[in-house]
């Protein structure tokens, strides 16, 4: 009942969510025969079903690597993450995993769920990334070493300054930007974007989960995982934790909005990095995450939930940006858009206010200046408004009664 409230309090959502309901369905379907295969994509859709249905775009042979990539960097994270990992013992994994990789026994337990799943059986993505073209290979193992080589530093080193924030973002996010960009210059459907650009692609997302995630990573058992930069939370708190206490809510907002205005710098880079791709499968694959950033960070914006629980955009409006986002059109309208959105959170109080502002209005300009404003396909701040009239409410509630019901029977059936 809860989708269906939620569709019936933005009608527009239908659509866009059924589209999303049936590329689920025909991404299950389109899973390879082969056994190694057939686990690296199930994998995928377990670990990531965003990622998996965006991947789905791509050419196979493209697709084949980015798919092996991204599993080979989640159990990097993984192994990361785990915060019952002796100190010892996990970084000489991470510095080593680079080479795990091209042995077909190599497997370590740890994790949790699927993604213990994925540390277990990891031969899988082994074996899948041997069958890759050597370059797509030669592309992986570099990431890969350079991303556990940061790793490690880091499990022996705090966030400290803002310095060691991108440092650390670099590592972890930079460097797939960096990987994939290597990645579609391999395949021969793009040129080699400049460093700093696929650096920056990487570093909006990271920023962007970093500041979602707060209360999970702050909470995590048995230890805390600590990555806003003390440089930031200590103009406000004594320690990161105090900011999810309610007596510091009015100092956690603050400090939340100096982060936000932190991730902002990098929307820039990201714009014109995605403005020079040329294949139309790479470009969606880059702007549909790119357009979730930018809506999650307006979502925290000024948003004391983000010390309460959960914070995340609707899921029909991720859904309409996985459909209606085809052209760079539909990306500068979206990033004009939520820009607009997060503008009019700013309280002129805020001590980062003008700062904040300055780079919401930096993004503005170049949307503006683009001149592609009327001719995209998604609007964020236009929820839809033919839909709703009393009539198509009807119609729809109609829609989703023979759905519900069809789809019971066919589980009964079954």
């Amino acid at each position: 009942m809860g989708t269906v409230g939620a569709i019936l309090k933005c009608p527009a959502d239908f659509y866009p969510l059924m589209k999303l309901k049936m590329a689920v369905k025909q991404a299950e379907k389109q899973i390879p025969p082969e056994p190694h295969w057939a686990f690296c994509y199930s994998m995928l859709h377990k670990v990531s079903r965003s990622f998996s249905l965006v991947i789905q775009q791509l050419g196979t042979e493209l697709r084949n690597a980015v798919c092996i990539f991204y599993l080979v960097l989640r159990a990097l994270d993984t192994v990361e993450d785990d915060t019952s990992i002796p100190t010892d013992i996990k970084v000489p994994i991470l510095i080593a995993f680079h080479q795990h990789i091209y042995d077909r026994e190599w497997h370590f337990s740890c994790g949790a769920k699927d993604y213990k799943v994925l540390m277990d059986q990891f031969h899988h993505v082994s074996t899948a990334f041997l069958e890759l073209e050597r370059g797509y290979q030669e592309a992986i193992e570099d990431i890969t070493k350079r991303m556990g080589a940061g790793m490690a530093k880091f499990i022996c080193k705090e966030v400290e300054t803002i310095d060691d924030y991108d440092e650390y973002c670099h590592y972890v996010a930079g460097l797939v930007g960096l990987g994939l960009s290597k990645l579609f210059h391999t395949s021969g459907l793009e040129n080699l974007a400049p460093d700093s650009l696929s650096n920056s692609m990487g570093l909006f997302l990271q920023k962007a989960n970093i500041i979602r995630d707060y209360l999970e990573d702050i909470n995590e058992i048995p230890k805390s995982r600590m990555f806003w930069p003390r440089e930031i939370w200590s103009k406000y708190v004594n320690k990161l934790e105090d900011l999810k206490y309610e007596e510091n809510s009015e100092k956690a907002v603050q400090c939340l909005n100096d982060m936000v205005t932190n991730a902002l710098m990098h929307a820039e880079d990201c714009l014109k990095y995605m403005s020079a791709l040329k294949d139309e499968a790479i470009f969606r694959f880059c702007a549909i995450p790119q357009i979730m950033a930018i809506g999650t960070l307006f979502l925290c914006y000024n948003n004391i939930q983000i010390f309460r629980g959960v914070v995340k955009l609707r899921r029909g409006l991720t859904a309409r940006v996985i459909d209606r986002t085809k052209t760079m059109a539909d990306v500068y309208g979206s990033f004009f858009d939520f820009s607009c959105l997060l503008k009019s959170k700013v309280d002129k109080n805020d001590p980062n206010a003008t700062k904040t502002l300055s780079r919401i209005e930096a993004i503005q300009k170049v949307c503006m200046k683009s001149g592609t404003l009327g001719q995209r396909n998604l609007y964020v701040l236009r929820s839809g408004s033919k839909y709703n009239n009393p009539v198509l409410m009807v119609l729809l509630v109609i829609v989703l009664a023979i759905i519900f019901a069809r789809f019971s029977a066919s589980r009964q059936h079954y």
